[in-house]
């Protein structure tokens, strides 16, 4: 199989060349896509960030007056920096039946091949409306998003169900887990070392917190709760980034790090989250504030999303399932927008072509066997909502 005899590669192409790093805005593609299906006569609601560099876009195709299903991506990808790229990570290179550029497995590739397919889907005399989603800050936390399920909520109209198109290689996943982050600041009173007693060392208490947190992620290891369907099969905690202190010879005075919880989506992350803060708050903060009434420990929530629970026999379950032959449906430990959307009330599933193990790393790529896979999934939907 070789990319020419695949209609969706030139869209892949095209959609790659956009550098939509979420550092970046997004509007260059989003424009793109908004001008290319105005081409085929089919509008586009646009719901904006607070900067207007960014939006989310909205179309329906087909019956604008009945719930239709919903085509869900992410226009962002991770930025390259550091990566060993071996091509122009934003010119995608056809390479041993494989397409090599960033995004093309997270996820540009389940986008172009819903707009390779606006085509079909404008002559189509559809019975049940295709509805067409892209978000924008996923990769920062599923952020852009949550602004078009707030639109959404207000709408006569809302999609019957959803299909978030991650890289899952085809397989209809109903389960994902949840991810609670937090950040901590650790506020002491600095001072010579020599006289280390008389001040409250920041990052030592910042450290007890950590140690703290690494007990909590033994017991979930050890003690569960588990659900096998997961890899791991439990809920987990994690301190990914720390900072404080200034030289050796200074009792640092601010500490601040970052933790997440990526939790089973039947297991709720706050009781966790306040087992720590109690900690900190009745057993190391009276203790600092005998040194000095000053010191003291702050929270401030970070982009955090909910886990997909599973929800057998739901619609979008079943023509899910049936679209892409009857494998049986599976679960994931990333988490995607599905969650958020399974919340609103919009019953969501997440399937996708290409693979997870090639997201986020140098010299991302796709193959051509699971691009032709996508598309004959596309292909049936579009059939079956002619039905």
């Amino acid at each position: 199989m070789t990319a020419a005899q695949i209609p969706s590669i030139e869209m892949i192409k095209r959609l790659v060349a956009f550098d939509t790093t979420s550092r970046n805005p997004n509007m260059p593609l989003i424009d793109f896509a908004r001008n290319y299906l105005a081409d085929f006569g089919i509008a586009s609601e646009l719901v904006f960030d607070e900067t207007g560099k960014k939006a989310n876009l909205y179309a329906t195709c087909g019956p604008p007056d009945k719930p239709g299903v919903m085509l869900s991506g992410h226009s962002d990808c991770v930025p390259v920096d550091g990566q060993e790229w071996h091509s122009d990570p934003f010119n995608v290179i056809e390479r041993d039946a494989k397409l090599y550029g960033r995004g093309t497995s997270d996820m540009k590739s389940f986008i172009a091949l819903t707009l390779a397919a606006v085509p079909a889907l404008a002559r189509a005399k559809l019975k049940t409306p295709v509805h067409l989603a892209f978000s924008y800050d996923e990769e920062v936390g599923c952020l852009g998003v949550q602004r078009l399920i707030a639109q959404l909520e207000g709408m006569p109209i809302k999609p019957k169900g959803c299909i978030v198109g991650e890289p899952t290689r085809m397989q209809v996943i109903t389960g994902h887990k949840g991810k609670l982050s937090t950040r901590c600041h650790v506020h002491g009173l600095e001072c010579h070392s020599a006289l280390a007693p008389e001040g409250v060392n920041a990052v030592e208490i910042a450290a007890e917190l950590v140690a703290r947190l690494r007990q909590m992620a033994r017991r979930m290891r050890d003690e569960g709760p588990f659900d096998p369907a997961f890899n791991p099969p439990f809920t987990t905690v994690h301190t990914g980034t720390i900072q404080g202190g200034t030289a050796l010879n200074i009792v640092p005075k601010d500490c601040t790090f970052e933790t997440e919880i990526r939790n089973l989506p039947t297991q709720d992350p706050e009781p966790l989250l306040f087992e720590l803060k109690q900690y900190a708050e009745q057993v190391l903060l009276p203790e600092m504030r005998k040194i000095s009434k000053d010191a003291g420990i702050s929270w401030e929530a970070l982009p955090s999303y909910p886990g997909l629970v599973g929800q057998a026999g739901t619609e979008v379950m079943q023509l899910a399932q049936t679209l892409s032959g009857n494998e049986a449906p599976g679960s994931v430990s990333f988490g995607t927008e599905a969650g958020l959307f399974q919340r609103a009330g919009i019953p969501a599933v997440v399937c996708g072509p290409g693979s997870i193990e090639q997201a986020h790393k140098p010299n991302e790529f796709i193959s051509l066997e699971q691009v032709a896979k996508g598309e004959s999934f596309i292909a049936r939907l579009v059939h079956n909502c002619e039905q």
